[in-house]
């Protein structure tokens, strides 16, 4: 009688649909990694374009004379990146004024965010435009000297 023994072992085609599960699965995980950490920059730079557009309503907010136009500025050595356009024009109601601003990306010119509120101006009523000018002349230079003193 000759007795047949049976090696415990994986023969070659399990081995191969092993490795070939194995595979799926990481280019999967990979994929969803991938994914995931793109999402995090992208909403980083999200919460950075609308903290910069609030920021830049409660400096003109700040300012207290509000002058109908459209300016234009960056943001400093602090974020190269983004550049604002603020737009103020008159509202429905005599002293409120609407304004715009938008983040844009310096390279691209694109708009990455827009925020729109209407702030009261609160000079209003003044005797003229002419007034509410010289009036913001002055503190810009009251900016300037406290920029060199500091």
């Amino acid at each position: 009688m000759s007795a047949r023994r049976h090696n415990g072992g994986f023969s070659l085609i399990e081995v191969m649909c092993a490795i070939l599960i194995m595979g799926v699965a990481l280019v999967a995980l990979t994929h969803g990694m991938t994914t995931a950490l793109a999402s995090t920059k992208d909403s980083e730079v999200q919460t950075t374009v609308v903290a910069l557009a609030a920021g830049q309503i409660e400096t003109l907010r700040a300012g207290g004379v509000l002058t109908d136009d459209t300016t234009e500025g960056d943001f400093g050595d602090n974020f190269p990146r983004f550049k604002w356009e603020q737009t103020v024009s008159p509202g429905a109601v005599d002293g409120l004024h609407q304004v715009d601003v938008a983040v844009k990306d310096s390279k691209s010119g694109a708009t990455l965010y827009k925020l729109t509120t209407l702030l009261f101006d609160s000079d209003y009523p003044s005797s003229s435009a002419s007034d509410a000018k010289a009036k913001q002349r002055e503190q810009e230079k009251a900016k300037k000297r406290n920029r060199r003193g500091a």
